[in-house]
């Protein structure tokens, strides 16, 4: 996949996906992390509210292409990441609308910390 390909995806999607590390912590080599770069999504009341989405405050400082990454928001830890796109696999893409929401409502909401934990593999 490539960065344009990817970005594209996140655009209008949220995906759900697992990548290698650049910096492993302890045993975590992996991650994996349900993200988006869908600006209806994220700007909307409730990715405001309930992904508490906050827009950028300064221009974007990783060259995207160079470094075959991408800045995207992560819906679970609610922050911006970067995702190495050489490493990355999807593993579900869910529509950035009501799907999502549903989606959200019925299997991210209801989980527990630790569960959370397990998911991302941290």
């Amino acid at each position: 996949m490539t960065v344009s390909s990817l970005t594209d995806l996140l655009l209008n999607n949220v995906l759900d996906v697992k990548f290698v590390r650049r910096h492993p912590k302890g045993d975590s080599v992996a991650r994996r992390m349900l993200c988006t770069k869908s600006f209806e999504l994220l700007n909307s009341v409730n990715g405001r509210v309930v992904l508490n989405y906050r827009p950028p405050k300064k221009q974007k400082q990783l060259n995207e292409e160079k470094n075959a990454a991408v800045v995207v928001w992560d819906i679970i830890m609610q922050d911006y990441r970067v995702v190495p796109v050489d490493s990355m696999q999807v593993i579900n893409k869910i529509a950035a609308d009501d799907t999502f929401w549903e989606y959200f409502n019925n299997e991210i909401y209801t989980m527990t910390l630790e569960q959370k934990k397990g998911y991302m593999g941290i």
